[in-house]
């Protein structure tokens, strides 16, 4: 991936709309690396708490806006649907040209589409930013797939830098891009919490060798061609509860997964593996399997998702 050197080592002052799990992290780590971070959300605890960490306390989009010099950029960080909708709309009234919109959430890559061309109209640049690393990014980084207009995202390249790792972000495409690379992304976590999922079980019900799961998880991490830091948080689940007993087999699924099967469906492409993992999520609903709590302890461990006792 090129980068601009001019533009690499600049430290920004930008907007944060989104304080949850992973916006608190995130401007973490943007201050940890020298940028001057406003920050609001509708919680006033959460902007308390960006507050004690080094950010600039805001108390509406309005203030936001007004303690950033133009050309100015704000990066959202809220849920997908309606309440992304909102502040994109509200961000229109109050930015002016030459500004740059950021939505880091799981937006629809079509409505990202929408976004861009209704910021357009106002001269505002708008980036679809497909993020993931969930609660570890942090201290690992986040991985970045990056849509919109190329120019604004040369001038926000130092705060991809800071958020990724090394080699961690990339500019995939124009405006819609970054959400659907992100798309597909998720189908293919699903399957691959899956196809785990169901090796798990198969050893959990196979009582004659009374296999030690978490050492299994270890063991194929060492070389094995399914090696992955899933499994590496699959052993650290098995070594806190051998059999999931404490956690009940319920996976929600982020809206995500129906977007990349209905896409395959779309464009012809024949995707079984993805589709019958977003199946199974939906049958974790209806009566309990191993499986099902086997995705249901990852999706906590990697992403803060909430477990169903």
């Amino acid at each position: 991936m090129r980068r601009c050197p001019s533009l690499v080592e600049i430290k920004m002052k930008m907007g944060f709309v989104g304080l949850g799990k992973m916006g608190q992290n995130m401007v973490e780590r943007l201050l940890q690396g020298g940028h001057k971070i406003v920050a609001f959300d509708v919680s006033e605890e959460a902007v308390k708490t960006a507050g004690r960490k080094g950010a600039i306390p805001a108390e509406s989009l309005q203030k936001l806006v007004n303690k950033l010099e133009t050309p100015r950029a704000v990066w959202i960080m809220v849920p997908s649907g309606e309440p992304t909708e909102n502040t994109i709309k509200s961000l229109g009234t109050l930015l002016a040209e030459d500004d740059i919109v950021i939505d880091g959430g799981n937006s629809f890559y079509k409505d990202s589409i929408k976004r861009a061309k209704e910021l357009e109209k106002r001269g505002i640049s708008f980036l679809d930013v497909g993020t993931s690393g969930g609660i570890w990014g942090l201290k690992l980084g986040y991985c970045l797939m990056i849509g919109g207009e190329e120019p604004a995202f040369k001038k926000m390249e130092s705060v991809f830098k800071t958020l990724a790792p090394k080699d961690g972000y990339a500019y995939v495409g124009n405006s819609g891009a970054g959400h659907f690379v992100k798309m597909v992304h998720n189908g293919i976590e699903y399957a691959l919490l899956q196809a785990y999922a169901e090796g798990f079980e198969m050893m959990e019900a196979k009582k004659d060798f009374s296999l030690h799961l978490a050492r299994i998880a270890h063991l194929w991490n060492q070389g094995s061609v399914i090696r992955s830091w899933l499994l590496e948080l699959a052993e650290d689940v098995f070594k806190k509860d051998a059999h999931l007993s404490s956690i009940r087999g319920y996976v929600e699924d982020s809206g995500e997964g129906r977007w990349t099967v209905a896409e395959a469906i779309a464009e012809h492409v024949p995707a079984p593996v993805i589709t019958m993992s977003l199946l199974e999520r939906f049958r974790s609903r209806q009566r309990e399997s191993f499986s099902a709590k086997v995705v249901a302890a990852l999706r906590n461990l990697f992403g803060g998702h909430p477990l169903k006792k």
